[in-house]
């Protein structure tokens, strides 16, 4: 299982590729989800994607999520607003990275804030869908 990493995405991710393609570009997750696990074949990749917060909760609180090498999680706006997200990170006991597509900093003011950093490794973003990777690299690389 420490071979395994999850990805987790969060509400509207699920449209990458058609929504807002001038912040989030053009490629549907999906895509982009192939080219890593390519790159990364020794590794299991999982990837999870929901709208709803308390599903996240839920598949973060699962055992394989817990025995697992970590977790990539995208949470969208949830980062901004969900107390129960962080504090279901925080309980982890495997390493959290938090992947935003854009850069936080240059969006409006409420999204610079994460209620969720506090509780995650490290935080990437504005690096595009290459966050995720960076993330895995980092992953992969502290063992």
């Amino acid at each position: 299982m420490m071979r395994t990493i999850h990805i987790i995405n969060g509400p509207n991710l699920n449209l990458l590729g058609v929504r807002d393609p001038e912040i989030y570009g053009t490629t549907p997750f999906e895509e982009y989800l192939e080219r890593l696990r390519d790159l990364y074949s020794a590794y299991d990749i999982v990837y999870y994607q929901s709208n709803h917060e308390g599903d996240l909760i839920d598949y973060l609180q699962g055992d394989e999520v817990r025995m697992s090498g970590g977790v990539i999680l995208n949470a969208g706006a949830y980062s901004h607003y969900s107390l129960a997200l962080a504090d279901a990170i925080q309980d982890l006991p495997v390493p959290v990275v938090e992947v935003h597509i854009s850069n936080l900093a240059k969006r409006e003011d409420i999204r610079k804030k994460s209620l969720i950093s506090p509780y995650c490794e490290g935080v990437l973003m504005g690096f595009g869908l290459d966050g995720y990777r960076l993330a895995i690299a980092h992953l992969i690389a502290r063992r």
